[in-house]
């Protein structure tokens, strides 16, 4: 066999590890009780802010540090820490998307997806939140 013939069979085989290995690590949507299930497992979890338990979120002992109580989609409740600031205007989101996984019960959120009211987009605009970052998508 020529070298060009063994190059491309090494990147070709390549390629396919590089798929195989991004299907494995996407994350999927998911409920808080599957999240629980597969701990070592980052989930997509859709769901809404209790607004009747209390958010915590003290900037001047650990900025980084904001938790609350959601409810997913099956009507689960969970409590959920995300690291990083309070996203602004968070108590008026109709629905979030939290990227994360369970650690001790709790949903330990590494992005925040919020859909929130606006006057201009019909009713939704999405704002995504990551540690330290915030973009908004209109």
């Amino acid at each position: 066999m020529k070298k060009t013939h063994i190059a491309g069979i090494l990147i070709i085989a390549v390629a396919i590890g590089a798929i195989i290995s991004t299907i494995q690590d996407s994350s999927t949507y998911a409920s808080f009780a599957q999240a629980r299930e597969n701990p070592s497992i980052e989930f997509h979890v859709i769901g809404e802010l209790n607004k009747e338990k209390g958010m915590d979120y003290n900037p001047e002992i650990n900025p980084n540090v904001f938790s609350f109580y959601a409810f997913d989609k099956e009507g689960e409740e969970c409590k959920v820490i995300f690291n990083g600031t309070k996203p602004q205007d968070f108590e008026r989101s109709e629905q979030l998307v939290m990227l994360g996984s369970v650690k001790d019960e709790v949903f330990v959120c590494s992005k925040i997806l919020m859909k929130c009211p606006s006057k201009y987009n019909d009713g939704q605009e999405e704002v995504i939140i990551t540690a330290n970052t915030t973009e908004a998508d209109s």
